[in-house]
C-alpha cells in the first residue's frame, strides 16, 4: 500500500511540473500559444489595427495596458480577456498606441521584487465599454495558456530588457493597475492572480489619483491574500481589508504623459477591428475572425472597411510555453512504483 501512495504521489508531482519559455521581442515567434487570438512577433510600427500581445512596464511615461482589439457592448473586458491586445504609451513596440489624454493619472513604483502602475483614465478609448466594471488579467487564466492567450510582459526596470512570467493587470473602463514581478522566490507571491474579483484598490493598494503623472521607489509591502501566517482564499464568508500601499520615496513628478505620435503613426490605417469567432478543429484550436465595430477617435478616421482574417493556433505555436512535459525515466518510475504497489496489495 505504502508503494502504492508513492507511485501516486510521483504521477502528481510529474503532472505540476511545467517549463516556461523565455523570450526578447526580437526573437519571439508569431505565436507563443496555442489558440493565441493576436501575435508576438510584433516589430517596431505602431498601428491602430495592430494585434500585438506583448506589453511594457518600463517607467510612467512607458507603460502598456492589455484592452479589447475591437468596441462595442460584446467588448467587455469579461468578454475579450483571451483576446485582449497591447495598448502602449510609448511607439516603436509594433503595438496599439493609447491615445492621448486618455490617461488622466497614473502612478508608476519600483520595488526590490516587482514594478507597478496604477491609475485613471477614460478607458473607453481603449475600446472598453462605458460602465464595465472590469476584470483580472494575467499569465495563468483557466487552462494555463494565459488571458490573453499568449500575452507577454517586458521590462527594463531591473537592468537589461527581460520577460517578466508573473504579471496581473486589472481594466475597467475608468481604473487601471498593472503589477509584473522580477524573476524570483517571491515572483508568484506579489503578483497572485487568484483574487480577481476584488479588483485595483484591494489587489495593488497606492495611489489612483487623477491630475499627477510621477515615478517613485517603495518597499514590497505584503502580498495580496496573506496576513501573517494566514492566507485568505477569495471564497472565504469573511473579506479582509486591502493592505496599506507600501511606503514610497524619491518620486519624480511629470507634468503629463503621452506619446504624440498618435496622428502621424495612424493617419494613413485603416481603422477596422475584428471579433474573434471561436470554432471547432482537429487537433488545434481556431479562431476566425469576423467583422466587428470600428472605432473612432481624435485625429483617427474610423472606416467601414473590417478585415477579415483566420489565425491557426497551431501556427508557429512553441510548445516551451506553460506546457507540461515528462521524461521517460519519470514514466518507467511511475510504472514501477505503481506495478511494486499493486503487487503489495494483493
Amino acid at each position: 500500500m505504502l508503494a502504492l501512495i508513492v507511485a501516486l504521489v510521483l504521477s502528481t508531482r510529474i503532472k505540476a511540473q511545467t517549463y516556461t519559455a523565455t523570450y526578447l521581442p526580437s526573437n519571439a515567434p508569431d505565436h507563443t500559444q496555442q489558440g493565441q487570438y493576436g501575435t508576438n512577433e510584433c516589430g517596431s510600427v505602431s498601428s491602430q489595427t495592430s494585434l500585438c500581445q506583448n506589453a511594457y512596464i518600463n517607467s510612467v511615461d512607458d507603460f502598456c495596458l492589455f484592452a479589447p482589439p475591437y468596441s462595442g457592448p460584446n467588448a467587455t473586458i469579461g468578454d475579450t480577456e483571451r483576446v485582449e491586445v497591447s495598448w502602449c504609451l510609448r511607439d516603436g513596440y509594433g503595438t496599439r498606441l493609447i491615445p492621448d489624454g486618455s490617461i488622466t493619472g497614473a502612478h508608476f513604483l519600483q520595488t526590490p521584487d516587482y514594478v507597478q502602475v496604477t491609475g485613471v483614465g477614460d478607458l473607453t478609448r481603449l475600446n472598453i465599454p462605458a460602465g464595465d466594471q472590469g476584470g483580472e488579467l494575467d499569465p495563468h487564466g483557466a487552462d494555463g495558456n494565459g488571458n490573453p492567450i499568449g500575452g507577454l510582459v517586458f521590462s527594463n526596470a531591473f537592468g537589461q530588457l527581460q520577460q517578466l512570467h508573473e504579471w496581473t493587470n486589472y481594466m475597467s473602463d475608468t481604473q487601471f493597475c498593472f503589477r509584473a514581478c522580477k524573476p524570483g522566490p517571491s515572483a508568484t507571491s506579489f503578483c497572485q492572480h487568484i483574487y480577481d474579483v476584488m479588483g485595483c484598490l484591494w489587489n495593488m493598494p497606492g495611489n489612483y489619483d487623477a491630475g499627477v503623472f510621477e515615478r517613485c521607489s517603495g518597499d514590497d509591502g505584503e502580498p495580496m491574500g496573506v496576513y501573517g501566517t494566514s492566507t485568505w482564499k477569495q471564497n472565504q464568508p469573511t473579506t479582509p481589508s486591502a493592505h496599506p500601499a507600501p511606503s514610497s520615496s524619491l518620486c519624480t513628478t511629470y507634468s503629463s504623459i503621452g506619446n504624440g505620435l498618435l496622428v502621424r503613426s495612424v493617419s494613413n490605417a485603416t481603422n477596422a477591428t475584428t471579433t474573434p469567432t471561436m470554432t471547432s478543429a482537429t487537433h488545434s484550436t481556431m479562431i476566425s475572425a469576423t467583422p466587428g465595430p470600428t472605432f473612432g477617435d481624435s485625429g483617427i478616421t474610423a472606416s467601414n472597411t473590417a478585415t477579415s482574417s483566420t489565425l491557426s493556433g497551431s501556427r508557429k505555436v512553441n510548445s516551451g510555453t506553460h506546457t507540461n512535459f515528462i521524461t521517460g525515466w519519470q514514466i518507467s518510475l511511475s510504472a514501477s512504483a505503481i506495478l511494486l504497489g499493486l503487487a503489495l496489495c494483493f
